[in-house]
Formats: structure tokens, sequence, C-alpha cells
């Protein structure tokens, strides 16, 4: 396996190499999609696991929906077709054939409709909720999918962009417009908890420009990061849809009072690129850090030895100290392979970012005491093993901890307020890391448009707990009441 490439040096080239060196995905023959490895799925269960309890608290229910979709379906709703118009991959013939020694299509299979490979499920749900919705005793209509979508995507990376890619998506539908904005709210604050306190990613969640909303939606509210390299990532968003995919698909209630109504609706998801924000967030250029309240293990114990008299001493001390670590954290694993050395088995885990390492060999037997190693800080100490235990718990908090500490403050140390377009456009042409500046936009999509096409810098979002206040445009100079994030992004 090649070294990895110093993140320093060349950040994207960084990136997949703690891919490759931590084993969690490869390149599929398909082009623009990727495997994912077991060791990177795992990661994504442990998402699953997490967001699957969090949605289910909030009354949710899961159900599942075709991955196809009928092209009349996904043209009702006018803006959220032209939104997905270039993405879309479409099913035109249902079968092969054989001919001159070639397989080749059936020109006779041609659908009499053609389907779309869903890009996303608000067309092919909501058809079946005009069904099933007929009165106010339905809402609120609950509705969460675990699926695959694709979306043809021209430059793809593997996590981050991908034709294929795995998520999460809730759709709900309510009485009124406040039942609505607070659901839509609501899972966005969701998404916030998860990412901040499992993957120790801080996020500035706010609502979207009117150009950046999602195809179709009233509101769009997403949640930001800021990478190592300064640039942004989405992490999350929820979508206030107002009446729109009602209206186009007859999603209707009767009231109390006998009155026929268009429901309010809602969508939000979260997907696997969250997994690429995790790497990108923590990771070093030994590979992978993996926070422990997300980590599929946790704990790793390494024996080390060199004779057979060695390895039958020090394997029992090493399996008595699993049992007694599994007791407080099931997530323990003891690398008992003997066709592995200690070294190479050093550099794995390491590689693959487990939280932290325990080192136990016949001079630690001898002393009462094992090695413990923080994969974040590579702090080693010898620890005595009637202390083990404590000390473990003890460090997996606060290595929970100073991650997160870790990246807000890289955050912090990058963000900016600027008022003049000429220090606004050096920062971006010349800043290593661009960070997020926090600058007044008047609103108007002219200008908005204009600062993407001079620097490649997007409006992230409108932070939703910021204040008011007086300013000028950045741009035009017209008067402004908040300030919007820029930053360039993935």
């Amino acid at each position: 396996m090649k070294k990895i490439t110093s993140r320093a040096e060349n950040y994207s080239e960084w990136y997949l190499d703690i891919i490759d060196a931590a084993d969690l995905a490869e390149n599929s023959v398909t082009k623009g999609s990727m495997v994912i490895k077991p060791y990177g799925y795992s990661i994504w269960e442990n998402f699953q696991k997490v967001l699957d309890k969090k949605i289910k608290d909030t009354g949710h229910k899961n159900a599942y929906f075709p991955l196809f979709i009928p092209k009349s379906l996904l043209t009702k709703e006018a803006k959220h077709v032209a939104g997905f118009a270039k993405e879309t991959a479409i099913v035109t013939h249902h079968r092969l054939m054989e001919k001159d020694g070639e397989i080749v299509v059936d020109p006779d299979s041609r659908l009499s409709e053609e389907l779309i490979v869903r890009p996303t499920s608000e067309t092919i749900i909501y058809d079946s909720f005009s069904k099933w919705i007929h009165s106010w005793r339905d809402l609120p209509l609950l509705i969460n999918q675990w699926a695959n979508v694709v979306r043809w995507e021209l430059r793809t990376r593997p996590f981050l962009r991908t034709t294929e890619f795995l998520w999460q998506e809730g759709h709900t539908a309510h009485a009124t417009e406040e039942e609505a904005e607070t659901e839509a709210l609501k899972m966005l604050k969701e998404y916030q908890d998860f990412v901040e306190n499992y993957l120790a990613i801080p996020v500035i969640a706010g609502r979207k420009t009117e150009s950046e909303k999602f195809a179709g939606a009233l509101h769009t509210y997403s949640i930001e990061s800021m990478m190592q390299d300064g640039k942004a990532l989405q992490t999350g968003t929820s979508h206030n849809l107002g009446q729109n995919f009602a209206q186009a698909f007859d999603v209707k209630f009767a009231d109390k009072d006998g009155k026929e109504k268009f429901v309010w609706q809602t969508s939000w998801g979260v997907s696997t690129r969250m997994v690429g924000a995790l790497i990108m967030t923590h990771s070093d250029d030994q590979g992978l850090i993996v926070p422990p309240a997300i980590a599929p293990v946790k704990i790793v114990i390494v024996p080390v030895y060199k004779t057979p008299e060695e390895a039958d001493t020090v394997l029992k001390a090493a399996q008595a100290l699993c049992v007694e670590l599994k007791s407080i954290d099931e997530n323990t694993h003891l690398d008992d392979r003997d066709y592995e050395t200690p070294g190479s088995k050093f550099n794995e885990w390491e590689k693959k970012g487990i939280p932290i390492r325990i080192e136990i060999g016949p001079k630690d037997i001898a002393n009462n005491s094992v090695v413990v190693v923080r994969r974040d800080t590579k702090e080693k100490n010898s620890i005595a093993i009637s202390e083990v235990v404590e000390n473990v718990k003890g460090l997996l908090v606060q290595m929970q901890k100073d991650l997160f500490a870790k990246a807000l403050a890289l955050r912090n140390e990058h963000t900016y307020q600027i008022d003049d377009y000429e220090e606004f456009k050096k920062h971006f042409e010349t800043a290593a890391i661009p960070g997020f500046v926090y600058s007044h936009w008047c609103g108007d999509a002219v200008c908005e448009q204009q600062i993407s096409d001079d620097l490649q810098v997007t409006t992230r979002c409108i932070p939703l707990d910021q204040k008011e206040e007086s300013g000028k445009c950045i741009k035009c100079g017209k008067d402004s009441k908040k300030r919007i994030i820029f930053a360039k992004a993935y």
C-alpha cells in the first residue's frame, strides 16, 4: 500500500489515500460509482442505527418505495423536474436479445412509458400519499425511507459525489403551514444533534437562498460544516415543500369542518456524503480518525510476544482484558492474528482510525500494566491493569470532546467578517484556507450569481441564529439586514 499523501501537499489526493488506506471503499467498474467495503459500510451502518432511532423516536415510520418512477410522475411538478433533468438516468427498454452473436437491446421491448431511476423520491411517494390521505385524521403522515438514489454526475469523488449513493429521506404531510415549518426545522435540529454529538463535527444551521434551495421547495434549510481545507460541505438538508407537490399530486384532506384542503409537506435527508465529512474533518497524515461515539471498533487490543511460551501467557491476559472491556463497550476487538506482526497491526489500526489501542506484552504483564494509545493525539501511557477500564472509559469520552473542540477551533480560526468587495475577492483568491466569510447580501440572485462567476464562491446559508444587523450588500451596496455565509464548497 502506498504512503498517504500529505494533507498539506495535496488535499484531494490525501482524501483518496485515506479512503484506500482505511479500506473504506474503492471505485467500481460502473463509472462514477463506488464499492463500499465492509469497514466503510460498518461506519455507515452505525450512522443508520443512530439516525434510525432518532427518526423513529420523533414519530416517523419506515417504508419503502420503488426505485423506478414513471416519467409522467416526475414531470408533474415543473420546478422539481427542471432541477433534476440533467442528472436523471432513464430506462427505455426491458429486454436484451442475441443477434449475430452479440447481446443487444431488443427493439421490440421498448417501454410504453419511460422509467426514471429515482434521483429522489418525492414524486413516487406523493402518488401514494394521495391515496393514503383522506381526512384530518390521517395527518400528520410521517414517513421515512432508507434507500439508494442515482444522479448522473459528471465529476465524481467517493462518498462526496457518486452516481449512486445511499441515503435516508423523510417525507411528511401536515394540515397547516405552521406544522410543516415546525417539522422541517425539528428534523434539521435532529441532524445537527447527530453530526455534532456523534460525528464530532460542528455545523451551522441556516436557510438556503432561493437559487440554492431544493427544486420545488418553499424553503430549504441546511447544516454546513467546514472541512480542514477551509471548504464547506453541506451535511444535511430539510425542506418545507409548502403545497407545491400537494397541488401537483392532488394530495388533499377533509378538515374537521368537511372542507377539502391541500396538505403542507416536508422532505429531509442525509447521505453517505457524511462519511466523506467525517474523513475530511478529523483525519491526519497517518490515516482515518473515527470519533468514539460512531466507531465500529472503539478499542483494539494487540498482544505482543515473540516465543510460543510468551504467546500463551500474553493471549490469556489479552482475552481476559477483552472480556472486561466488552463489559463497558461491546465494540472492543482482540487482534489475535498470528500471521501479522504487532507493528503491522499497529499500522493497520492507526490507518483505520480506531480510537483506543491497547498493547500488552510479557513486560506489561510482569508489571501488571498495559500500554494505552489514543489515536487522535498519539498519546501513549502505561496504565495499571486494575485501572484500565476506568481509564479507557474516560479517554473515549475525552477524545469525543477533543475532536469536536479541535474542529470548532479550526472553524473559528477561519471565519471572517468582510464588508468590502475588493477585500472579499482578495481573500478568496489568495487564502490557503478560505473558510467561512460572513458578508451582507441584498437578496438579489444577480449579485449571488456574479460572485459565484467571479470567484467560484457560493452562498452556503443564512444562519438561523443570526440577529438582524444593518449593512450594505458586499456586491452591489444595497441595504441588507443580515449577513450570509459565503464559501468555496464541495
